[in-house]
């Protein structure tokens, strides 16, 4: 056995280290995803009986299957029919059109959506949106020679006509909480968001990863609405958990 031995470090030093030859390179590590499940206890889905019509047209929103399909027109939200304070919230939405706009709102102002309503025009509420918006919006932009610094097509959140602390990274006027993960899929896929507000706080995951969100919040209590932004898009599995 000695010689065996003795010849082994020459045998290695005439074809190199012998990891350097034979080991694959180790695989990147997986990302991190987390696992929201909404069928635990006090979750509930949310259906044609839970939103009402705010400044749509009769025809802007239509349940078909489960799902709620949105033509775009005009620019308009339909809301919760109640107000709500600390919840959970899954949302899946799809955008039909390559640029497509929309949006959640949450914790809306009443005298906001009490205007839009009274008004019956075009418009948006007071509140802090959580965009849902497509990546070819940006090259759109481009094309047309506008800025697209301001804006991110993966989860921004915001405030719009309130008051919001945005987490970092932000956007340049630093008015908006920019992701710092690139998660969201392109128009016709599937996009999962959850939606976590609590005590003046919102937090956006986007498939299953955490990416934006703000903190003092004021107000902290208003509706849910979903925007109609000019384009088709289509949400689903719509449930919600309404927490202390």
């Amino acid at each position: 056995m000695k010689p065996l031995l003795l010849a082994l470090p020459l045998a290695l030093a005439l074809t190199g280290p012998l990891s350097a030859q034979t080991s694959p390179a180790a695989p990147a590590p997986a990302p991190v995803r987390a696992v929201i499940d909404d069928q635990q206890p006090g979750w509930r889905a949310l259906g044609a009986a839970d939103f009402t019509k705010v400044n749509s047209a009769d025809d802007t929103w239509s349940w078909k299957d489960g799902a709620l399909h949105c033509t775009g027109q005009p620019v308009s939200v339909l809301r919760t029919v109640k107000e709500v304070k600390n919840f959970e919230l899954v949302v899946e939405w799809s955008h039909q059109k390559p640029g497509g706009n929309s949006g959640v709102f949450v914790w809306a102002t009443p005298e906001s959506i009490g205007n839009l309503t009274a008004a019956g025009k075009p418009g948006l509420p007071s509140g802090i949106e959580v965009q849902v918006l497509d990546h070819a919006y940006t090259d759109q932009m481009k094309a047309a020679g506008q800025k697209t610094d301001w804006f991110g097509t993966n989860g921004d959140v915001f405030p719009v006509g309130v008051e919001m602390t945005p987490f970092p990274p932000l956007s340049p006027d630093g008015s908006r909480s920019f992701p710092r993960q690139l998660l969201a899929k392109g128009h016709g896929e599937w996009n999962h968001y959850y939606i976590r507000a609590i005590n003046g706080e919102v937090r956006l995951w986007v498939n299953g990863g955490e990416v934006s969100g703000g903190t003092a919040c004021d107000p902290a209590q208003g509706y849910l609405c979903l925007e109609s932004e000019g384009s088709p898009i289509i949400f689903r599995k719509l449930r919600l958990r309404e927490l202390p």
